[in-house]
Parts: structure tokens; C-alpha cells; sequence
């Protein structure tokens, strides 16, 4: 049986390794195609030296040198460098599907150009959708590419409708673990630092994905994601905080019957789903026990995490508004991350910028760019 051929975007981050544990683990299905990174060099190439991909991408220019030093040794893989490498490399002919798992707006043009060549599409890559999730649809639709969710929240909501055909969705139940400072006050959040908030509680993940979960600006997003996912009208999702991460998402239809998905948190688990639909593949790691803890769940307090609440506020006003809210939290996220900005200056920024940023109800690709330099700029410019 002919394996498949799998290109991962982002190899080096939190999902693109645990996506080489499951291939490492399906070797007989899997085959990586390309891995990709940004920065990561050492990691890199310690990767192509075990899986052998037919080509490795390193998009920071600056490390093309190096990275071709270190992969001397195997002249069989090549390696290229650049935005443009990213976007070449995904029309492969041989490539069977695409792990998005780069990190912010840098993965949108490499996913565009995936979608055009007709690759499924594995989709972790959330500001994706967040930027441009019409245009994204479109383009899926006219090129018969299907788009697979890999985030745990969307993959549980996709499984809980495998089945149900055509069956009215009522409601979507997000839930989101709380992150660190789910009971913190106002004031004590004025406090943290960035080693408070990388110390996410059931998770593992790159620094800015934890720090969005810390703000919730993680969770606004993944509505945002839901929304353009599953055809819902943003009111239509409820978010849920569930400190235990045990129950990953759950749809409610108009019957009033709800159909969720459970298990540990593990990254893993979406991922292969991804790769494996619409069969379920074994996977090593611990197992669900329901005895172990009890399962709660509450309402989140969006003035504490407004982050959350100017998520909404994006997609409700729709045109290229979520591509601001995504820019502008980049530039603060990084901000945080470097001591530039407190916990509580991100959401300030954010909202200014949303506020400042040149609107457009009716965006297209180019205007996402436009879009997304100038709420940089602005964003920066608040720091």
C-alpha cells in the first residue's frame, strides 16, 4: 500500500513534533514529504537526518548556510530557504496532504498556495482561518480541498458530527481550559509575568499559543475558527471553561441532544484523526479514567480576559476586523513575551488598534496584507 505522503509546515513547534511521534509511530502508512521551520535549525535538521524527507525549508534566509552545512551529510534531501520555498515546496506533486502548523499570519500564503494545488489540508494553524476565513472557504470549495482540523476543539467538534449528515447544529460548546489565571483578579493579573503565564496547566505548547490561552486570545480565535469550520453564526458558540481539559468540545443539535468528545489531553489524539480520517488508527498513552477527577465547568468573566470578548467583537463586525485583532495580538504577544508590554496592556493595544486600523467590509488577499502591515505598525506604536 502506497503511503502518504505528508508535508508538515512548522516541524519543529509543539504540533509539528508530536505529528512526527504519530508518523514515527505509523511508519507503515506515513511518509514525510518536506518538514519546514523558521528559526530551529539544529532541531531541523536532526529531524530530516531521522524521517529522510525528500526536501527541508528553513524560511528565515539567514540560516540557509548553516542548515546546508548540517544536512552536508545527506545530499539526497534538499534544502531551500524563503518565504517563496514555503510556498513552491506544498505543490509538490507527490504530497497527499499538509500539516499547517506554522504559527501566525506567516502560514496563510503557504496554506493558500496548498489549497490551489489540490493537497488536503491538516489544519493547525489557526490565524488561518482568523484572517481570512472566507477566502479560505472559497478557495477549499472551487479546488475540492478538504481542510481537516487539528486543533483539539475543532477536531472534537468534528467528531461529534461525523454521522449526523446534515443534522442543524444549535449550538457549538467550545470549551477552553481557563489557563493559569482562571481565578486571578483584575489586580493580581496586573501582576504576572511571562514566566507566570507559560505555565499553562494541562497543556504543552509553543510560547505564544500559551500565551493567547493565557489571555483567551487563543479562545477567541478558535471561535472565530468554529464559526467559518462548521457554517454557525458566531452567537451560535458557547464558550465553556473546563479547567480539567477532559472534555475537548461538544455539539448540542436542535433536538436539544448533546454529542462531545473525551479523552486525556494530547495533542497527538487530533493529529492522527487528521491524517487517519475517516479511520481510527491505535495510539500508545494513557487512557481516560473516569474515577480520577470530577469534570466542571464554567461560564468565562470576559472583563478579566477582554481579550475573549474583542474576539467576538471582530467577527461580529466581520471584513477584515479579525485580521487586525490577529495582527495587533502578535505584535503585543511578542511584546509580552520580550517584557515590553504587561498582561493587561495587550487587550488595551488590541482594542486601540481595532479602533485605529483602516476597515474594510469587503476584503481580498491583498487587502489582508495591507491589512495586517498596517495594524502592525499601529500596534507597535502603542507599545
Amino acid at each position: 500500500m502506497k503511503k502518504k505522503q505528508i508535508a508538515i509546515l512548522g516541524s519543529t513547534g509543539s504540533i509539528g513534533t508530536q505529528a512526527l511521534e504519530v508518523i514515527d509511530e505509523h511508519s507503515d502508512l506515513y511518509e514525510v514529504y518536506c518538514l519546514t521551520a523558521n528559526n530551529k535549525v539544529e532541531l531541523l535538521a536532526e529531524q530530516a537526518h531521522k524521517f529522510r524527507p525528500a526536501a527541508i525549508v528553513i524560511a528565515n534566509e539567514q540560516h540557509y548556510d548553516e542548515l546546508q552545512q548540517l544536512m552536508s551529510d545527506l545530499p539526497d534531501v534538499k534544502v531551500y530557504a524563503g518565504r517563496q520555498a514555503l510556498e513552491e515546496i506544498v505543490e509538490a506533486d507527490p504530497i497527499d496532504m499538509v500539516l499547517t502548523a506554522m504559527v501566525g499570519f506567516a502560514g496563510l500564503s503557504p496554506t493558500i498556495h496548498a489549497i490551489k494545488a489540490r493537497k488536503a489540508i491538516a489544519l493547525a494553524n489557526k490565524e488561518t482561518l482568523v484572517v481570512a476565513g472566507e477566502l479560505i472557504l472559497q478557495l477549499a470549495q472551487e479546488y475540492h480541498t478538504p481542510i481537516l482540523p487539528v486543533d483539539s476543539e475543532h477536531s472534537a467538534i468534528f467528531q461529534s458530527l461525523v454521522g449526523e449528515d446534515d443534522n442543524p447544529i444549535e449550538k457549538i460548546l467550545l470549551t477552553a481550559s481557563g489557563g493559569p489565571f482562571r481565578n486571578f483578579t483584575i489586580e493580581q493579573l496586573a501582576m504576572v509575568t511571562k514566566a507566570d503565564a507559560l505555565r499553562h496547566p494541562t497543556w504543552d505548547m509553543g510560547a505564544k499559543i500559551t500565551i493567547d490561552s493565557a489571555t483567551m486570545m487563543n479562545k477567541g480565535f478558535e471561535v472565530i475558527e468554529a464559526k467559518w469550520l462548521f457554517g454557525v453564526d458566531a452567537r451560535q458558540i458557547q464558550v465553556l471553561v473546563h479547567p480539567q481539559s477532559i472534555v475537548h468540545s461538544a455539539v448540542q443539535f436542535h433536538d436539544g441532544a448533546v454529542k462531545a468528545q473525551l479523552g486525556v489531553p494530547d495533542m497527538r489524539l487530533p493529529i492522527q484523526y487528521a491524517f487517519s480520517f475517516p479511520q481510527r488508527l491505535p495510539l500508545s498513552g494513557d487512557r481516560l479514567d473516569f474515577f480520577a477527577q470530577k469534570l466542571e465547568f464554567f461560564e468565562p468573566d470576559l472583563q478579566k480576559f477582554r481579550c475573549l470578548a474583542l474576539a467576538f467583537e471582530a467577527i461580529a463586525k466581520g471584513g477584515n476586523m479579525p485580521c487586525i485583532l490577529n495582527a495587533a495580538n502578535e505584535i503585543v504577544n511578542r511584546a509580552f513575551l520580550e517584557d515590553r508590554c504587561s498582561f493587561l496592556q495587550m487587550s488595551d493595544i488590541i482594542e486601540q488598534t481595532m479602533a485605529k486600523c483602516t476597515f474594510s467590509a469587503l476584503p481580498d488577499y491583498d487587502t489582508y496584507v495591507a491589512t495586517d502591515a498596517e495594524a502592525r505598525r499601529i500596534a507597535a506604536s502603542l507599545l
